[in-house]
């Protein structure tokens, strides 16, 4: 490969690439300190397409929030209501059976994620209930639900150590664990953004217990706020440092902070630069993380696609029904349909290959 353009930085980190040398924490830093966009690209894309060719991945699912009450109080946060709030909903079984049925039958879903408050007037039976009523509506649905926040909650809530809560979902039909409540691992970051919530040791840990018990799982970063590129990329190897005990991840995904309606409004949204920095980086720097996903309900469509060659091989999904980015202010679209992202993805110069979060499963 020869570069379009370089600066110093990106010289030295080509030239390990080349050689085939694991990159560290300090090239981390030095790829998002770089301003050579178009070349950061390049070798972003270089090594996707070593890996995958032209294909890109997306998924076909209903978005469920059981519950927007929520007591944590995260301060990026614009979904979570108080139980007096007159906004405040829980969704009831029945409910969550037939928004599954109906978006099974109009829409041809194959996945469905689920995330949400963590309410304590709630029990344990009804957040596994969710996983089995969606099993009941559809047997084949790849059921992605509860981020290790969430695991954490639950476990505390049924009194069970964080590996039965595991089983015990994965018996009722948790295939999958979503990447959230990361938000940025390291704990100077997390103590201003979310302190209440449990730290970025318990989430790995958690997501450790998953993969030992047979769940593959994502990871996100939230980035955009007062984290910095050396919280960033100190937060992307603590993933690939369990990646290399594991393999249990599937992708990653950052994810760009709207500051609206949050206590962090004053924040600017982030930029172009960063948006296309943070997936080429991730590439480049978490070699052992298979996928990189653009989550355009954060990015926006037209970003979403750009990002395809910066890294990123995972469009994410239809996304029916997703609340909490548009919640924070998100301008795109609530959903999208399989046909669109079909479109988009091959306007880019990509071949498109529906998939579920395991990356296993291809549907015509």
């Amino acid at each position: 490969m020869s570069l379009l353009y370089s600066d110093p930085n990106l010289e030295i980190i080509w030239e390990k690439l080349a050689h085939g040398e694991r990159l560290n924490s300090e090239d981390g830093v030095r790829l998002y300190r770089s301003n050579d966009i178009v070349t950061l690209g390049q070798l972003a894309l270089e090594a996707k397409e070593k890996q995958f060719g032209k294909t890109v991945y997306f998924s076909n699912n209903l978005y469920i929030n059981p519950t927007n009450i929520c007591d944590v109080g995260c301060y990026f946060c614009a979904f979570a209501r108080p139980e007096d709030a007159p906004d405040a909903y829980v969704i009831s079984l029945e409910e969550i059976g037939q928004r599954v049925r109906e978006a099974v039958e109009r829409f041809n879903v194959h996945e469905v994620h689920i995330v949400g408050g963590l309410y304590e007037k709630l029990s344990f039976d009804y957040f596994a209930g969710i996983v089995s009523v969606i099993k009941e509506a559809s047997p084949s649905l790849f059921v992605k639900a509860f981020t290790a926040v969430e695991i954490d909650f639950l476990a505390k809530m049924g009194k069970m150590s964080i590996r039965e809560c595991l089983l015990e979902l994965k018996r009722r039909g948790l295939d999958s664990l979503p990447g959230g409540g990361a938000e940025i691992l390291g704990e100077r970051v997390r103590k201003k953004i979310c302190p209440q919530k449990i730290t970025g040791k318990e989430w790995i840990d958690i997501h450790r217990e998953a993969h030992e018990v047979g769940l593959v799982t994502n990871a996100t970063m939230l980035y955009g706020h007062v984290e910095g590129p050396e919280d960033r990329v100190e937060h992307m190897i603590m993933i690939r440092d369990l990646q290399d005990e594991t393999g249990g991840f599937r992708s990653f995904v950052p994810l760009a902070f709207h500051p609206k309606n949050t206590k962090l409004d004053h924040i600017s949204p982030t930029d172009g630069m960063l948006d296309l920095k943070n997936f080429a980086v991730a590439r480049l720097l978490m070699d052992n993380v298979p996928h990189i996903k653009a989550y355009w309900t954060t990015l926006g469509m037209k970003m979403a696609q750009v990002s395809l060659y910066f890294g990123v091989d995972d469009f994410a999904g239809t996304n029916i029904n997703e609340k909490i980015m548009h919640d924070a202010g998100a301008s795109s679209p609530v959903e999208t349909t399989r046909k669109e992202i079909v479109r988009l993805i091959k306007e880019a110069g990509f071949e498109p290959c529906e998939v579920d979060s395991s990356y296993s499963t291809q549907y015509a």
